[in-house]
């Protein structure tokens, strides 16, 4: 197996401030590589650069096998992203936004409603499907995300905090859906800030923090480091909590 991504001395610039400086790091092919740090520590620049959004100040990256500044086109064939703040039309329903999205990327019509059906199986919502997006929950709408970015068939996924202000049974739910992705295969780039995601998802991690990162390697070794193990609790039903 090969690098999925590869980025040396990535650096992105807005004027004077530094906001990613001097990353490198391989991800290989088929792992859940995690880049985890607090809200402001360069996550979303460094996802923003690999997949094509932004051009790097210094430094290069590959991802796919392919240059993200000389190739951006190659990279958008091979890669999925799920951004951090929802970007789904919620005056239409599920299906409307799923069909609209790979009509725009060329999907066929004769494949794209079966991809649609086999997307929502994976993410458990249809039926949720005819119904609008105002109508889905926060965690509903993450899943209908992750069913859009499964449309294409990326080599490469990008989950920028996918479970960001969910409640820790539809978290529980994401992660099991981000150990299927791996499972058919794919390379999954995860951003957190939460160690406990990273422990349970990662094969390796990276930790950035003011741009630069500053510990990398796999869970039990960023454990040495820490310190620590973490501990998470999960209630089902929810309503079980107001009696604890």
């Amino acid at each position: 197996m090969g690098a999925a991504i590869e980025a040396d001395g990535l650096t992105k610039r807005f004027g004077d401030f530094t906001a990613v400086d001097h990353v490198s790091f391989t991800v290989e092919e088929g792992e859940i590589f995690g880049f985890l740090g607090p809200n402001g520590a360069g996550k979303t620049t460094t996802i923003n650069m690999l997949i094509t959004l932004m051009r790097p100040t210094e430094g290069t990256a590959r991802v796919a096998g392919h240059d993200v500044v000389a190739e951006p086109d190659r990279v958008r064939e091979r890669i999925s992203v799920v951004f951090q703040d929802p970007t789904l039309d919620r005056r239409l329903t599920g299906w409307e936004n799923l069909w609209i999205h790979g009509r725009l990327y060329g999907i066929p019509r004769d494949e794209l409603a079966e991809r649609i059906e086999r997307a929502a199986r994976f993410t458990e919502i249809e039926r949720w499907l005819h119904v609008t997006v105002d109508r889905y929950s926060g965690g509903m709408m993450r899943r209908l995300e992750i069913a859009r970015a499964l449309l294409y068939e990326a080599d490469v996924i990008f989950l920028d905090e996918p479970t960001v202000g969910l409640d820790p049974q539809t978290r529980a739910r994401i992660w099991e859906y981000i150990r299927a992705l791996r499972r058919e295969g794919l390379t999954i780039f995860l951003t957190t800030h939460y160690m406990d995601e990273a422990e349970r998802l990662c094969d390796r991690v990276a930790i950035i923090d003011h741009g630069r990162i500053v510990a990398m390697g796999t869970v039990d070794e960023l454990k040495s480091i820490v310190g620590g193990e973490v501990v998470y609790v999960a209630v089902d039903p929810p309503g079980e909590a107001e009696r604890l």
